[in-house]
């Protein structure tokens, strides 16, 4: 049984909304290139955090269809959030390569007990962290 979402109910700004309405807790293709362009990595050698280069997602497409991964539970540019996450966050750490970033990438988009939206609300409760406003409506 699919249980409600317990802010279903909360009040939210229209912009917002008016996003959810339209894309439902999932990146479009601007709200992931907002997403993306606040990832950043620690340099081990300068000891200082640097912005990522972002995978597109035609390399993303090009890395999963290279290890043979269908992606069964996908919604929009979910994975493609998920791939930059995976690289800014653990490639060359807990995920050692590009195959296990693939692995990565099906694990999270299709896990089996993620409710639906689970990796925008994960990012979204960051966002809410950290403090980082989002211009809903400048991605719409």
């Amino acid at each position: 049984m699919r249980r409600e979402p317990l802010d279903i109910r909360d009040r939210r700004p229209e912009e917002m909304e008016a996003y959810l309405s339209n894309f439902g807790w999932h990146f479009n293709k601007k709200m992931c290139e907002f997403a993306v362009s606040l990832m950043k990595k620690l340099n081990p050698s300068t000891g200082k955090k640097e912005r990522i280069e972002p995978i597109s997602k035609e390399k993303v497409d090009e890395l999963l269809t290279r290890y043979g991964i269908k992606l069964e539970n996908n919604a929009l540019y979910d994975y493609v959030y998920v791939a930059n996450m995976g690289k800014a966050d653990y490639l060359k750490s807990s995920i050692p390569d590009e195959a296990h970033l693939a692995l990565y990438i099906k694990d999270t988009i299709d896990d089996p007990d993620a409710p639906d939206g689970a990796t925008m609300r994960r990012w979204y409760a960051t966002m809410i962290a950290a403090g980082e406003p989002i211009e809903w409506d400048e991605m719409l």
